[in-house]
């Protein structure tokens, strides 16, 4: 007899998915949602491997449709920095803190008023900390529930536990039909996971008493009986359990006072260790020490050694995955591997043990201060979409290597390192208050006035600007100023300098700020700096914009496109066109600038850039404003005080910017009445995520509109349409500025302006693109 796989049950929001049948549970779960309903707080206790992970996603979900805010997952078995819980959760909210208030402020302003189900999961390791941040949550939050997993409860006023149990077993002294065995939740997940290792497993009249006593014998842990599954495509039931029964005999030996089944998962861990070759043991002890996944090369570095030769590697994660030690998960064609904690903290025990544990962490450390370091060389180019998406893969390990760098004497300056090497990264993903963590606790470590010094100390202080920590940006700016002009680090003076003058242009000072800019330039492109080049380009040109000098600022921000162009960067063309999108405004041409804004807010998107999103979707706002579409201007406002609210920041951390917002406001509620500007602003608040990117676009689905469909099929304007039927006609850039009577810088802005649109890299893909288009369009000469 075979008994089937359940079918998986899709899980919906940030909830981890089910990629495994899910088994029994059917009484915990009716229990839990009932304390759900009594209680603010419910937490799942029992051993490690029992299960509680599992249960609680399988009950969030069935919970969820009662929380009008849904639910959100924050795994911790990641995070081994307690300082880093509130990060950690509202990093999993979509929170950015782009402001100086502490995390748990940010995350407690941001679930004031909401209906929602919060899972925490792991929190054993961290259990003095969570009680503290959840126990703030539940005073501070009335509407908030919390669904806990822990080994222990948080011990909090109030809270409900519910004890998770092993899943029940038979009595191996019974005989069973096959009927009869399956109704234990133990056996069907055993067969379950043995038929998805081995298809050809089956129940046989001789191995149902074998199977009953596995089960007894794994005492119902999840963990184990997925652990033993596996090896029914090597072994044979009665060969399992003979293995696990020797095994289990020396559990005498163990810890007397462990709770039994803690030490039955132990003898089933030491057990799988046992028949894994040396090698296999090597590499599960040295990956120990990542966190949050890894992929192969990673494992190369720093599992390579004699004793395993990296050629032979591939091989050894491979058997790995095949007995469950690794798990195997695959984004965007790359494969990356996890474990589970107890099955990480066991291979972290035997690197102890055999005392390679801080050697190995040495070499994690060189694998991700060398990640930086390629960061910080490739950062501009074609690859920063998938530069942004591989460090938050890899977010998990820099804070590990970072760790250690703290941890060994010595190594500070190579954390300062790491930090302003990805200096990008942090500011994208809104990880401010993380970042200036670590360069503060490397700066008090690292008190030497070296070149990396003087980078960090500017850097510190430009995040603290961002921050609107204007005082302690100030003091960090002096320092770096001081340090720079004691050792004539030129090109550090330089980025102090800049940083000088985002502070003058955020203060309004805006004379100030063009003769900072200006100072700089030419030191930047003197020295190859292109980040520095293209940084000072974009503010320059938007400084002389709000001065008013408005064909000074179009050049160099046309200038700043064309480089952007030539490097493939993504990062600062984004900003570049928000800031043509503002300049275009300025001077009359709603219709450019609504362009250029748009084509900003896709870049800043792919990027996931939630300050350049949030600047840009203000700016559309104004823009439609001025358009005389004030319902669209007030939904956009809505729009954008989300973006704004979830990195913690305002448009008034930025004087123009804040004056600038003000006054459309200002403008729309008048035109619009009080009554109907709330409820538009409240439509576009409630908008979320890619709707609301999509109302900011103006995406339309094709033949919604049938009179109108070839417009509705393409992004661009009229005038790019010309441009882009005159490059399949062949035309240079030259040919079309004459063609149309324009200058030709401004045809390069709008061939600019239709590579981004399309998402093209050349002009022979717009021609294509043409061609397909209008089919009857021959295609010319390029």
């Amino acid at each position: 007899m075979k008994l089937q796989s359940k079918s998986n049950a899709v899980l919906i929001g940030n909830l981890p998915h089910d990629s495994t049948s899910f088994v029994g549970r059917r009484s915990e779960i009716s229990d839990a949602k009932r304390s759900l309903s009594s209680s603010r707080l419910l937490t799942f206790t029992g051993p490690g491997g029992v299960g509680k992970t599992r249960l609680a996603v399988r009950v969030a979900d069935a919970a969820r449709r009662g929380f009008r805010d849904g639910v959100r997952f924050v795994g911790l078995e990641e995070l081994r920095d307690p300082s880093l819980l509130a990060h950690t959760v509202a990093d999993k909210l979509g929170l950015r803190d782009q402001s100086s208030r502490s995390a748990t402020e940010a995350v407690i302003d941001h679930l004031r008023e909401c209906n929602l189900l919060l899972v925490l999961d792991n929190c054993e390791h961290l259990i003095d900390e969570c009680a503290m941040f959840v126990g703030a949550l539940v005073r501070a939050c009335p509407h908030l529930r919390i669904l806990a997993t822990s080994r222990q409860p948080l011990g909090l006023y109030g809270e409900a536990t519910l004890v998770i149990s092993p899943l029940q077993v038979p009595d191996p002294d019974q005989r069973y039909t096959p009927e009869a065995l399956a109704q234990y939740d133990s056996v069907r997940m055993f067969t379950d996971r043995a038929m998805a290792a081995y298809p050809d497993f089956t129940l046989t009249d001789r191995n149902l008493p074998v199977l009953a006593r596995l089960c007894y014998r794994l005492d119902g842990i999840p963990l184990a009986i997925e652990l033993a599954a596996v090896w029914v495509r090597a072994l044979s039931l009665d060969q399992i359990d003979e293995r696990i029964s020797e095994r289990y005999h020396l559990l005498i030996k163990g810890p007397r006072d462990a709770p039994t089944r803690q030490r039955t998962l132990q003898a089933l861990i030491d057990w799988s260790y046992d028949l894994c070759s040396e090698a296999e043991r090597r590499v599960w002890a040295y990956v120990s020490v990542f966190d949050g996944g890894f992929d192969l090369t990673a494992v190369e570095q720093v599992a390579g050694c004699e004793t395993v030769t990296s050629e032979g590697i591939p091989a050894v994660i491979d058997s790995l995955v095949d007995k469950s030690i690794l798990l195997r998960q695959d984004f965007d064609g790359t494969v990356r591997y996890r474990m589970l904690e107890s099955i990480r903290e066991y291979g972290e025990e035997r690197l102890r043990a055999a005392g390679q544990y801080m050697a190995t962490r040495h070499r994690h450390r060189d694998l991700y201060l060398g990640l930086a370091e390629r960061f910080d060389r490739e950062w501009i180019g074609p690859g920063q979409e998938a530069w942004i998406h591989h460090l938050r893969r890899e977010h998990a390990n820099l804070r590990v290597a970072l760790d250690y760098c703290l941890m060994q004497p010595g190594e500070a300056s190579a954390a300062l390192c790491m930090v302003t090497w990805t200096e990008d990264y942090w500011t994208i993903r809104g990880f401010l208050t993380e970042a200036r963590h670590w360069l503060d606790q490397a700066l008090a470590a690292a008190p030497a006035p070296t070149r990396e010094r003087t980078r960090a100390v500017c850097v510190d202080g430009w995040y603290a600007l961002l921050q609107g920590d204007v005082d302690a940006g100030m003091l960090l700016l002096a320092e770096a100023t001081a340090l720079s002009e004691q050792h004539n680090y030129v090109v550090e003076g330089a980025r102090v300098t800049h940083v000088k003058g985002m502070a003058a242009l955020f203060s309004g000072e805006l004379e100030n700020a063009r003769l900072l800019f200006e100072r700089v330039l030419s030191t930047f492109r003197a020295a190859g700096e292109s980040r520095g080049e293209l940084f000072t380009l974009f503010m320059f040109g938007h400084t002389l914009s709000l001065k008013g000098e408005r064909n000074p600022a179009l050049e160099l921000l046309d200038e700043c496109l064309a480089l952007a162009s030539h490097y493939g960067d993504l990062f600062f063309r984004s900003y570049t066109l928000w800031a043509r999108c503002w300049a275009d405004m300025l001077r009359g041409d709603l219709e450019g600038a609504d362009a250029a804004g748009k084509d900003a807010l896709r870049s800043h998107s792919r990027m996931d850039n939630k300050l350049g999103t949030a600047l840009v979707l203000d700016t559309l706002a104004w823009v439609a404003e001025r358009q005389d579409r004030h319902d669209r201007a007030a939904t956009l406002f809505g729009v954008a005080a989300t973006v704004w609210n979830e990195i913690g920041a305002a448009p008034h951390f930025f004087i123009r910017i804040g004056a600038a917002h003000d006054e459309h406001i200002a403008l729309a509620r008048a035109a619009l009445g009080g009554d109907r500007f709330e409820q538009k602003s409240q439509k576009g608040r409630h908008l979320g995520g890619g709707k609301a990117i999509e109302y900011a676009l103006e995406d339309r689905s094709a033949g919604r509109v049938s009179s109108r469909r070839a417009e509705a099929e393409t992004p661009l304007t009229r005038r790019e349409q010309q441009v882009a039927g005159l490059i399949a006609d062949g035309m240079s850039d030259k040919e079309i500025a004459a063609e149309l009577v324009i200058s030709r810088r401004t045809a390069e802005t709008h061939v600019e302006h239709i590579l981004v649109k399309l998402g093209f890299t050349s002009r022979a893909q717009i021609a294509a693109w043409i061609t397909a288009q209008q089919p009857s369009r021959p295609l010319q000469r390029l």
